[in-house]
């Protein structure tokens, strides 16, 4: 029989806000992290992949613990970007609808700081914020953090790892008897050093019914490429998604402006994400995204945190990250909440001699996905041009008389026939094109 909230110990407010959003059953995280969170005062590690629900887990005891008669900051909650604070913040907000006594404030870049210091003049009781964005605040003396109970660190091994020195200060502001709770994909040295330098000797450790990545419903796979040929394995690959959604990791944002550009050249639904971008920006490209109505998004690796959406079909690292804990992260985008999905790698031939130590490491076995042949790359390539020509948008500023002249040419060709005409012109240009990037391959 399953386990129901009620068992766990949340109180009937919070559980009645839970099914109204649909949340009938807690997760295996959930029924392991909640009854430790509310019933003991030790710090907590927790080690769950993304999608287990792990904000359930910390949010519930968080809000059940929260005494609504202080007008204290009694918790904080860190996370490593903007969207990730802003989908933490919205959750608890959801969590809490039948709780309005419960204050919880919203702290991060990107957005002008003079309301969120109104906003800490009045009552807050939790705080979710980026690291970046509470330091600013601390340094000018706008947050009381005397009172702070609990600290989560959220997505923890992803943000020690890039803002290790914003969270060291945060930590020394806090008061000595503050409670650890760490939420991670994976134990990191990084990690380790933090459970040593700041936690209890007494720390529980918690980790979800999964030994590794490879046994949470993803498909791991690897292609080998030529480089001249990669960006063709990739146009292929996304069209036999049929319009699922998708996300492209790529280790730049250089590199993530290019794709992205690349393919909605090739009239693609995609777009990029990356830190660079402007807060409204990110903003607009993270709701179309989850709303559907971009495709595929080509993110870095810290930009991608955050991205929650439930029928993600796959994951592609178009370059293979420099550590595991990266794979694991990426990975984790696809198949959350029980869901299945695939993470494909498209790497180059120097690269396979990786792909054993990701698995040793893991605990998880890649499969080779067949790669698509050249006539099938051509095949492809060709029905992506007649997309674009279909999507071209007639050019108003052509003359009537060229327009004209223009018909004359054509005015005998049936439908038929003209379409004959075109495509063989497209494929007499593509294979002269060829026979040039095979010529340069072989004199370079």
């Amino acid at each position: 029989m399953l386990k129901q909230f009620s068992a766990l110990g949340i109180r009937r407010d919070l559980q009645e806000s839970l099914k109204n959003l649909g949340i009938t059953a807690p997760t295996s995280i959930q029924i392991k992290t909640i009854p430790v969170l509310l019933n003991t005062s030790s710090d907590a590690v927790v080690l769950a992949k993304t999608g287990t629900g792990k904000t359930v887990a910390f949010g519930l005891p968080i809000l059940q613990l929260t005494n609504t008669d202080s007008t204290h900051i009694q918790s904080i909650i860190l996370a490593p970007t903007r969207e990730l604070s802003q989908q933490i913040f919205t959750n608890l907000e959801s969590f809490a609808s039948n709780s309005p006594d419960i204050s919880i404030a919203l702290l991060c870049g990107g957005v002008p700081i003079k309301p969120q210091i109104e906003r800490l003049k009045k009552t807050t009781h939790i705080v979710v914020a980026t690291p970046g964005r509470l330091v600013d605040l601390i340094e000018r003396g706008a947050i009381n953090l005397e009172h702070v109970a609990q600290l989560v660190l959220d997505e923890a091994d992803e943000m020690i790892s890039a803002l290790k020195e914003a969270v060291d200060v945060i930590i020394k502001k806090l008061p000595k008897n503050r409670r650890h709770l760490l939420f991670t994909a994976t134990m990191p040295g990084t990690i380790k050093q933090v459970v040593q330098n700041y936690m209890s000797k007494h720390v529980t450790y918690i980790e979800n019914d999964m030994e590794t990545v490879g046994h949470s419903g993803i498909e791991h796979a690897y292609i080998v490429v030529e480089p001249i040929e990669k960006l063709d394995v990739l146009l292929h690959f996304i069209n036999t998604q049929d319009g699922q959604q998708g996300l492209i990791f790529c280790k730049t944002k250089a590199a993530v402006n290019k794709l992205a550009k690349k393919l909605a050249a090739n009239k693609f639904s995609a777009s990029a994400l990356h830190g660079s971008l402007a807060p409204s920006i990110r903003n607009r490209v993270m709701q179309q995204f989850k709303d559907g109505y971009i495709k595929i998004l080509v993110a870095t690796d810290l930009a991608a945190r955050g991205i929650d959406v439930k029928n993600m079909a796959y994951v592609v690292h178009y370059h293979l990250p420099d550590t595991y804990e990266t794979y694991v992260h990426r990975s984790g985008r696809t198949a959350r909440v029980g869901a299945s999905g695939l993470s494909l790698s498209i790497i180059q031939a120097e690269e396979e001699q990786d792909i054993p130590d990701f698995e040793q490491e893991l605990g998880i076995q890649f499969h080779t996905y067949k790669k698509a042949d050249p006539q099938s790359i051509a095949e492809n390539n060709t029905l992506i041009w007649a997309k674009k020509l279909f999507k071209t948008k007639p050019n108003k500023t052509v003359s009537a008389d060229l327009k004209a002249r223009v018909k004359t040419i054509f005015h005998h060709l049936s439908k038929e026939e003209l379409v004959e005409k075109l495509l063989a012109n497209y494929l007499a240009e593509t294979s002269i094109e060829t026979t040039k990037k095979e010529h340069k391959t072989k004199h370079s």
